[in-house]
């Protein structure tokens, strides 16, 4: 007689076997060449992750794009900063296109190049040789001449704050021909050369005034330069005040910890200036923000920050989520906390290392969509599955309370399947699963190998009660494997931009074609 353990029948549709094996060890299936591109150019900043180096990553991302066609390396770099506001990895990109499909270099530079600092990150890694080639080449460097060449002073100026290399490098690599005269002084005046103080553009000008004012002390008027033009001088606490008051949104965010030691919050009125400025609802949506970039200024705002800022930044996450689409019907979202979840969410970089973990950007998708929607259960897993009864998660309570309650769980092992198969065992129905992990599932493995993940099994399973569910395996680290395989009910995504949300809602009504994530990628135009 057969073995039945082996050869039983199989419910439902033959499923696919694993064909891999994951960073942690665990069966796994294989992404195409197309998709692995895609995930690491959404999720990966080129730092250490929990399972991979930062030399590992790029390792990955230069044998990824010789298995796939330059103009899929031309559209991933352009989604990846245009809609995953990612910075290194299209400059990587950019730079992997002046050896293989300088025909598309033109087309995706102005694109991925859209400021100062993503300028000197394209000649950065291109000079670093890990391409192919340490020169710029004749096609780069008219690019480079072009965007010095066009830029306004104000992206000048921006771009002048950063070394390695300095604005001033890139100048005098390229050897931009201006035909104005405000910019042959400009970068005259850059690169520390004789120029006609009189044809300095405004803001420079009005910068040199201001420096030869302090030098006689006299207190001048404080110019409209980027801050870190100013450091280096005497600066007051009306001065550093100004600055917050005429900055903009992104950049008071990310100062605030700077403000509050130059003594900002002190003056009277200015804590309420700047809790003013970060819940204004145009300059959020102006920003661009998305709700990870508020939970780290929330999580990295020291205690010297007055109460009213810090809410401030609660206030603003409420308003930013306030464009994430509903989702039509019942909605699970099971955040991985296991001990992997800990790392740090942009990775691991000696002196830039973000606060804000793995887990943090899990508990606040499924803090987002309880906030939205006040049917969604949250069920977080490692092992096994955290009970919701032991959960006091509060619809009501501003997203930011409760995903602190969630990442406070971090620990264990990681086990995708078990969130699914508690479904199954207590019978739940939904509309739409959400899976918010690293997907280095190992927790539970076949015995055999080369078998269906119990992912997919589980899947398989939920699916016989809940024929139209759908499943999301949202990836929020820069991995090439997946634990349940693209389908036409399963999306497999990366990244945590605000992009994010509004794809979910689009799979979820059935408004994305069965190529889902790569689909959007390929999408993108690229025209002179």
């Amino acid at each position: 007689m057969a073995n039945i353990q082996l050869f039983q029948s199989i419910k439902g549709r033959l499923l696919p076997k694993t064909n891999a094996v994951n960073e942690a060890g665990g069966t796994a299936y294989e992404f195409t060449a197309e998709h692995a591109l895609a995930q690491y150019a959404a999720t990966g900043c080129l730092n250490g992750t929990y399972y991979a180096s930062a030399e590992t990553q790029l390792d990955k991302v230069l044998e990824l794009c010789t298995r796939v066609d330059a103009i899929t390396v031309a559209k991933t770099a352009v989604y990846c900063r245009e809609h995953g506001y990612m910075k290194d990895m299209p400059a990587l990109l950019l730079a992997l296109l002046s050896v293989k499909g300088q025909d598309y270099l033109p087309l995706a530079f102005p694109r991925v190049v859209n400021n100062g600092k993503m300028l000197r990150n394209f000649v950065q890694i291109l000079r670093s040789g890990v391409v192919g080639r340490k020169s710029l080449g004749t096609r780069p460097k008219k690019l480079v001449q072009a965007w010095l060449n066009n830029a306004d002073e104000k992206a000048l100026l921006a771009a002048s704050v950063g070394n390695s290399p300095s604005l001033a490098d890139v100048v005098k690599m390229v050897h931009p021909k201006p035909v104005e005269a405000w910019r042959e002084a400009f970068f005259a005046w850059l690169i520390g050369k004789p120029y006609n103080h009189d044809a300095l553009p405004p803001m420079t000008r009005a910068f040199e005034e201001f420096k030869r004012c302090r030098a006689l002390g006299i207190e001048g008027e404080l110019p409209d330069v980027p801050f870190q033009m100013l450091t280096s001088l005497t600066l007051t606490k009306k001065d550093w005040a100004k600055i917050a008051s005429q900055s903009g949104w992104q950049m008071v965010r990310m100062n605030l910890n700077t403000f509050a030691r130059h003594g900002v919050f002190e003056l009277p009125g200015m804590a309420e200036r700047v809790a003013e400025k970060l819940r204004d609802e145009a300059s959020i949506a102006k920003a661009k923000i998305f709700p990870y970039q508020l939970l780290t200024a929330y999580k990295a705002a020291s205690q010297d920050i007055p109460l009213v800022v810090r809410e401030a930044l609660q206030d603003a996450l409420e308003i930013a989520l306030a464009n994430v689409p509903a989702i039509n019907g019942k909605v699970v979202v099971c955040p991985d906390v296991s001990g992997s979840m800990s790392s740090a969410v942009t990775g691991y970089r000696q002196g830039a290392t973000t606060a804000t973990r793995c887990v943090d950007i899990a508990a606040l998708v499924a803090a987002t969509y309880l906030r939205k929607q006040r049917d969604t259960l949250v069920l977080p897993f490692e092992n096994c599955v955290v009970e919701p009864r032991k959960l006091t998660l509060n619809p009501r309570d501003t997203v930011l309370t409760n995903a602190a309650k969630l990442s406070a769980i971090c620990g264990g092992g990681t086990n995708c399947s078990s969130a699914i198969k508690w479904l199954n065992e207590n019978r739940v129905k939904a509309d739409l699963v959400m899976l918010v992990s690293d997907n280095e599932s190992w927790g539970s493995i076949s015995p055999f190998r080369n078998q269906p993940s119990e992912t997919m099994r589980q899947w398989e399973i939920f699916k016989q009660s809940n024929p139209k569910a759908k499943l999301v395996c949202l990836d929020i680290q820069p991995y090439a494997t997946t634990q349940a395989q693209d389908r036409d009910d399963i999306m497999n995504i990366g990244g945590f931009s605000d992009a994010v949300f509004r794809m979910i809602t689009a799979f979820a009504e059935g408004q994305m074609d069965p190529n889902h994530w790569v689909g959007e990628i390929d999408k993108v135009t690229l025209s002179q």
